[in-house]
């Protein structure tokens, strides 16, 4: 079975969130499943130099946009045994940044018509062709558009996988001749409350409709966390499923990272308290084993649960304990974290931006992680602290309720509370910091903790099920 999985972002080559994680973690583990999986992304300019050698020129081609055809070089590179296309238009991705220009829906309208118009040209015919997100949401729409007549594309299939559904794609009508350019058959596709919508019209045209997690995929069924899509996906309810992601092991590995102080395992923890006491150094907080650190690492915004943390802040400073915070987002949040950083130095280090070393530090040097979020599609965070035996504290929304489980019954692997309330929260870190101060527990939890299973593994062989659904049927 042959895959082509497309994405607007893919590690190595260039990542905003965790969509770049995911496109470039699940092809390698079907890859290792005997699934012929390629990925297809555009060549943006922030793609290093070095990446850059790696890549071959295949060949340039036009493709169409609306009236118009535009200029597209196919480049192909070899990463860790996946090959990876690039779809090259400086007009369109010569910019600073990924997203929020003011054209994004013309170039990933480009993008997408560039996917399948690039298939004749690379060797590869796809069964499958699965797209992620709103940026490749025109896909599965213009297959079925332009595409199906041809014998090449004929008995291709789409998944359509949503990471984030408050992120669809809403545009105005104005743009549905001079940038979509969809026979006018075809125009009420998009059409959804009184806007254009790719996301809409790639849940009504794609084969499967996925999202991240199980409870993801019942959430947004609710108008709570649709944001507007919930009756267009209870009409397609049959299509839609949720996989849980998985995190590459082999990038979030304590005995081999090279971002750490210092490499461990589960079974030689020693190394973990010389990163906590590295991690309380670089952050200029005292240097005390018997102090919990807890750990925050994400975008300083509302829906991570920033706010929750902000109502119960400085009464949690009132313990004994430690905060490493590294993220960026809403001047709210960075200016209060800002204040409290200097007014408390010895309880509280930040780094404001986003910085994968300091990240890593962090998940290893940390000995509690907290991740409130308002609500959490799927989550990686929370996987890769347990993958360095540093307990989550999340609420039950989404792939945390999937992946964090209480430890209150002795077989969970971390802290959960459910109510988006800021002193459910307080109560459940309590809880942790208690559990923290009985060292012997504490190690028992750790341990499960570090040997939760979150692999790449049972994701992708669940994806590989779907996969051959669909193209059997």
């Amino acid at each position: 079975m042959k895959v082509l999985y497309a994405s607007s972002e893919a590690y190595p080559f260039a990542m905003s969130g965790g969509l770049a994680d995911v496109a470039g973690a699940l092809p390698k583990a079907l890859r290792k499943r005997f699934i012929g999986c390629r990925v297809v992304m555009p060549l943006y300019s922030s793609i290093s130099e070095e990446l850059r050698q790696k890549m071959t020129f295949v060949c340039s081609i036009t493709v169409p946009v609306a009236w118009r055809r535009q200029y597209c070089g196919i480049f192909e590179a070899h990463v860790d045994g996946v090959i990876y296309y690039l779809i090259d238009n400086q007009y369109y991705f010569k910019r600073d940044g990924l997203y929020g220009h003011f054209d994004d829906a013309e170039r990933f309208a480009f993008f997408s018509r560039a996917v399948l118009e690039i298939i004749p040209y690379i060797g590869f015919t796809p069964d499958v062709i699965h797209c992620n997100d709103w940026q490749t949401a025109l896909i599965p729409i213009y297959l079925n558009a332009f595409y199906k007549f041809d014998e090449l594309y004929k008995n291709m299939k789409t998944v359509f996988t949503i990471h984030n559904i408050q992120y669809q794609g809403k545009y105005g009508y104005e743009l549905t001749e001079d940038v979509i350019g969809l026979p006018k058959e075809c125009e009420s596709l998009l059409d959804y409350d009184n806007c254009l919508n790719f996301m809409k019209g790639a849940i009504q045209c794609s084969d499967k409709v996925t999202t991240v997690s199980p409870t993801y995929s019942r959430e947004i069924l609710d108008p709570y966390y649709s944001h507007g899509l919930d009756s267009i996906l209870r009409e397609f309810t049959y299509k839609l499923t949720g996989i849980v992601n998985g995190i590459d092991t082999d990038v979030y590995n304590p005995e081999t990272d090279n971002l750490i102080y210092k490499n461990y395992s589960v079974e030689d923890i020693s190394g973990k308290a010389y990163n906590k006491a590295e991690l309380q150094k670089e952050l200029g907080l005292p240097e005390r084993a018997d102090a919990p650190v807890i750990g925050i690492v994400t975008r300083l915004v509302k829906h991570k649960g920033i706010d929750l943390v902000k109502c119960v802040f400085e009464d949690l400073l009132k313990a004994d304990l430690q905060f490493a915070i590294l993220g960026s987002g809403e001047w709210e949040f960075e200016t209060f974290f800002h204040e409290m950083a200097a007014k408390y130095p010895e309880k509280v280090g930040l780094k404001l931006g986003f910085n994968p070393q300091l990240a890593h530090r962090i998940y290893a040097g940390a000995d509690i992680f907290l991740m409130p979020s308002q609500s959490e599609p799927c989550g990686l965070a929370q996987m890769v602290a347990l993958r360095y035996g540093t307990i989550p504290i999340v609420r039950q929304t989404g792939g945390l309720n999937d992946t964090i489980t209480d430890s209150g019954d002795n077989k969970g692997n971390g802290f959960t509370f459910s109510s988006y309330n800021a002193h459910d929260m307080l109560e459940t870190i309590w809880r942790s910091i208690a559990g923290f101060s009985d060292k012997e527990g504490w190690a028992v939890l750790r341990e499960r903790a570090m040997r939760c299973d979150n692999s790449w593994g049972t994701s992708a062989n669940a994806y590989i099920r779907l996969y051959k659904e669909i193209v059997n049927n």
